[in-house]
């Protein structure tokens, strides 16, 4: 991904209300006030938090272990992200195991060494995978649905120390510095674990959330927008010159959507460009300047074309939908492309701290911008929003 995209969610200045889902999972309580879930309960890790801190851990006794190996089971559609970790000697030694272009990661610090390896199949291609970590020796093996997706030997020339003292187990982050790691990566994993069975430990673990939020039960790859927040970014991110032309491409079932799907504007002003859908007439409007036009639901592709004076949208694949906005000449226009923000989910507001009411409720199934796919991991974004997952 080029490093431009990387930038997106840098410098903006607007604040979201970022209220909490109202969705629960059962749980326990201990003495710090904490919720306790047992190893194998069914885990969202998309849940929104601290980037790098773990969604649920463990703390445990190396001599209560008498199993060398933990499984579960984890779907996905999102191509990276942290799953799981464990360390040891109060993160001296420390295990990752993250996703990196859909391809399983391991990357382990052990005495003198820190390695990293990649390998294996894809495996976000949102089917449920059973992943198993062990040690043998030195060796630590991955598998991936009962065969080896990974193996690491590691042999350092120091005299290996016995293994005593607390072993620490983290889902969805990591309890060490990020900087420690070999290769960097981006966090945030829209992806579920369950029928987890941790070094056979049966002891619960704490929660960092007030509730844990479920997992759909089938999913489809595509952005979720429940209704109650936006995903905002930067336009100055995207490559544009007064001369050139900026294509905007969105896929999904507009007939199952409701709401504002996009909207673009420069701070402190109203928005250049709204597109909105209402399931109620069962119509599409896109506003451009002072112009607007409406066209049925009944497609799946739009490619939005901006230029300086007119915005040329195409509707699925047929050539005779092809619609043309010509608004009247926008004085801001330009300031627009290079300082302005963009929504997807909702309605920019007059003010830079403020949005509208109103959010998007469906599903966006592909979002692209000069032909590249927009991760809204990199976006400032509502937590109840799914990046790369939909309910099917």
């Amino acid at each position: 991904m080029a490093v431009f995209w990387k930038k997106m969610a840098g410098g903006v200045l607007l604040t979201l209300s970022l209220a909490l889902l109202g969705w629960g999972a059962e749980g326990q309580g201990n003495r710090r006030g904490k919720k306790e879930v047992l190893g194998s309960s069914m885990v969202y890790l998309g849940q929104d938090r601290d980037t790098w801190r773990p969604l649920i851990h463990i703390t445990v006794n190396l001599s209560d272990i008498s199993s060398i190996k933990s499984s579960f089971q984890f779907r996905t559609f999102d191509p990276e992200g942290a799953i799981f970790y464990g360390d040891t000697k109060n993160g001296e030694d420390w295990f990752v195991l993250s996703l990196k272009d859909g391809v399983p990661m391991m990357q382990i610090s052990k005495e003198d060494m820190i390695v990293s390896v990649t390998g294996g199949p894809k495996i976000n291609d949102g089917r449920w995978h059973t992943l198993a970590v062990s040690n043998h020796g030195k060796f630590v093996i991955l598998e991936v649905d009962g065969s080896d997706g990974l193996v690491v030997g590691m042999q350092s020339k120091q005299k290996e120390e016995v293994a005593s003292g607390g072993l620490r187990l983290a889902l969805g982050g990591i309890l060490i510095n990020k900087e420690h790691m070999i290769v960097q990566f981006e966090p945030q994993m829209d992806g579920c674990v369950r029928e987890g069975n941790w070094l056979n430990l049966s002891n619960p673990w704490e929660v960092e959330a007030d509730e844990l939020w479920p997992c759909y039960h089938n999913i489809q790859p595509g952005s979720y927008f429940p209704g109650t927040g936006l995903a905002l970014f930067n336009t100055s991110v995207f490559p544009f010159e007064e001369d050139n032309e900026l294509k905007i491409e969105l896929w999904g079932d507009f007939t199952q959507m409701n709401g504002p799907i996009l909207s673009i504007g420069a701070p402190g002003q109203e928005p250049l460009f709204t597109l909105v859908a209402n399931n109620n007439t069962h119509e599409v409007t896109l506003t451009f300047g002072e112009e607007k036009i409406s066209v049925k639901n009944t497609f799946r592709r739009l490619l939005m074309t901006f230029m300086k004076d007119l915005v040329k949208v195409f509707q699925d694949e047929d050539q005779s939908k092809n619609t043309t906005i010509s608004p009247v000449s926008h004085p801001e226009y330009l300031t627009t492309w290079r300082n302005g923000h963009l929504a997807v989910g909702g309605l920019l507001g007059e003010g830079e701290d403020t949005v509208d009411s109103q959010f998007l409720a469906g599903c966006l199934e592909n979002i692209q911008i000069q032909g590249r796919y927009l991760d809204l991991d990199l976006a400032i974004k509502h937590p109840s929003i799914s990046s790369h997952s939909c309910p099917a």
